[in-house]
């Protein structure tokens, strides 16, 4: 009896000890190799460029980097072995998406709403969990379990990766499987985010309160964000959880300091109006390349009055 009392009690200790530690994520199953993940983004990205008009803005280019490099240097990312990438697209939606392997795209309109430097680096650091988790690549290895050894098979006579995969339904555009995520996803990558913020030293309930000024403002239906991001239920108290886990509310003082000035320069930006975004999605390009007007007719990257 005394034997059994002890192992219950040694049991309820360890739990509770666990308990009080940060969450732990890792990849799950998947058929892709890494460096098939990185290959993937890569021609996407390149995609990407295609198909929206991307910003090359200096003070705008220099500010996502270094957030972008600052998160990128955290454990979690830096031992994921991923080569992360950050580049602004002119779009009005409240929105950032990250390709397989790394290269990330931050809508000019998520900078627009953002009220801090930290806001910024908690939707960047959520999106940096998807890749870290493999999450895209994840779901598409469960959805195409029997076609995709064969498609992946045929990338090593050097053909394209997005070309075999859209021979058996997996692409880049609406709902695709390597973009739109699970609730169980969207779960893990708040609470990596939350650690990604706080070692990078910024105030991982910025999250948090991101997620509920946008829900207040805009209510969950109907914002692409929230399209992108299914909420998985109580986001705002799981994270603030998490922090508590990693041992409470510290002083977190991270800034760039150039945040005002991103501010003043996105605000001169001019996207295509909201009609056109409706022909394609928040998180990638889709398969109407009229999409965005040819970023090389319009180098000072506006837009002029009487395009659209």
């Amino acid at each position: 009896m005394r034997k059994l009392k002890l192992v219950v009690i040694i049991s309820l200790l360890t739990t509770t000890i666990g308990a009080q530690g940060p969450s732990r994520f890792h990849p799950g199953f998947n058929l892709f190799s890494k460096q098939q993940d990185v290959q993937l983004g890569q021609e996407a990205a390149n995609q990407v460029r295609q198909k929206m008009h991307v910003i090359n803005d200096p003070v705008l280019t220099e500010y996502v980097n270094r957030v972008g490099k600052r998160l990128a240097s955290t454990p979690e990312a830096r031992d994921s072995g991923f080569p992360f990438t950050f580049e602004v697209v002119a779009d009005p939606s409240i929105n950032a998406f990250a390709l397989p392997g790394g290269p990330m795209f931050i809508n000019t309109g998520l900078l627009k709403a953002v009220d801090s430097e930290a806001e910024l680096a908690g939707v960047m650091g959520h999106e940096m969990s998807h890749v870290i988790l493999r999450h895209g690549t994840n779901q598409a290895s469960k959805a195409q379990l029997f076609q995709l050894p064969a498609a992946l098979a045929g990338v090593a006579g050097g053909g394209s990766m997005l070309g075999q995969l859209a021979q058996i339904g997996v692409g880049l555009g609406a709902n695709s499987v390597l973009l739109k995520f699970s609730r169980n996803a969207e779960s893990q990558a708040d609470l990596m985010g939350s650690h990604i913020m706080a070692e990078s030293g910024y105030n991982p309930l910025e999250l948090a309160r991101f997620f509920e000024t946008l829900e207040a403002k805009n209510g969950s239906r109907g914002l692409q964000f929230f399209s992108d991001h299914p909420n998985p239920g109580n986001r705002e108290r799981a994270i603030e959880e998490e922090v508590d886990k990693m041992g409470g509310r510290r002083n977190y003082t991270y800034q760039t300091g150039e945040f005002q000035r991103m501010k003043q320069v996105v605000a001169g930006i001019r996207e295509p109006p909201p009609r056109q975004q409706q022909r394609g999605y928040g998180r990638g390009p889709d398969d109407d390349r009229e999409r965005y007007p040819d970023p090389g007719r319009y180098p000072d990257n506006r837009y002029p009055d009487d395009q659209y």
